[in-house]
């Protein structure tokens, strides 16, 4: 490592390899961070070459920034509270919150970091794994990263200041709505359309000119794949951003007594109709 990289380089703790979090993790490294990884599985931390490993969130107390890329709230605080983490962090480090959670388990978080001069930020992220290879994500960050933690955010993509700690968190659940709203309108539109005759290339090709364009219809066939990856993880189908996220905007709504039918009917229908898709393409291959 050269002279300037070791001046830039953080001490980052990432916990979560998973199919977002794996490329990341492999992202700080080539920025060259100093870098020590933890994930559940201890066998995955080899694929992040040049990375240290840990056995425990307890190892990870002299980092400067720790990144989490877990599937959920509980996986979070068991992370950085029931481990003793967040208390053991020293003064001025940072804590970011990949991961898709509800605002208040943030900002819950980060009001008990808070005394002890460590601050958490929601980072959750978008673009898939591809991107998340080319650092190319685009991070919605809730609150005002210090510099160690700006530098950690500009080795993976593009941040984007969404608003005081918990409005990251807020604005990836609305993305999650809307482009799962479009990918559950493209399937009924699409059942239509085969019906009458027309094929499932030909309403694709109409919507990449017409008023119906999505990102769901430009990338059809990317949820049947990360199904996949998904089964080849083993990660179970409430986790999957189709069963979890949908149900987390419905909570989160709730909380704040806003209404969200779409989100509701949703929550209740997507996840049998991504699964049995991504099933019936696995069939058709």
């Amino acid at each position: 490592m050269t002279q300037e990289r070791e001046e830039h380089a953080v001490r980052v703790a990432f916990v979560g390899l998973g199919n977002i979090g794996l490329p990341m993790a492999r992202c700080l490294v080539a920025a060259g961070h100093d870098l020590t990884v933890l994930d559940r599985d201890p066998a995955r931390a080899a694929l992040v070459e040049g990375a240290a490993a840990a056995g425990a969130p307890e190892e990870l107390a002299g980092s400067d920034v720790v990144c989490l890329a877990v599937p959920d709230d509980a996986a979070v605080e068991g992370v950085l509270v029931a481990s003793g983490l967040l208390d053991a962090l020293p003064d001025g480090a940072a804590v970011l919150v990949h991961s898709t959670v509800l605002p208040p388990t943030v900002e819950r978080l980060a009001e008990r970091a808070r005394d002890r001069g460590v601050a958490v930020h929601d980072a959750p992220v978008s673009g898939g794994a591809a991107r998340a290879a080319e650092g190319d994500l685009t991070l919605m960050v809730g609150g005002e990263p210090g510099e160690r933690a700006r530098r950690v955010l500009d080795a993976l993509g593009t941040t984007v200041a969404c608003g005081p700690v918990g409005a990251g968190a807020a604005v990836k659940l609305a993305n999650q709505l809307s482009m799962l709203a479009a990918l559950g309108a493209l399937h009924e539109g699409l059942a239509l359309a085969r019906h009458h005759g027309a094929t499932t290339a030909t309403v694709l090709e109409v919507l990449r000119t017409s008023t119906g364009a999505s990102w769901s219809a430009e990338h059809w066939g990317f949820f049947d794949d990360l199904a996949a990856a998904y089964d080849e993880a083993g990660v179970e189908v409430r986790y999957r951003p189709w069963s979890k996220d949908l149900w987390d905007v419905v909570a989160t709504a709730r909380e704040a007594r806003v209404p969200v039918p779409i989100a509701a009917v949703l929550a209740q229908v997507m996840p049998a109709l991504v699964e049995d898709h991504a099933r019936r393409a696995r069939e058709e291959d």
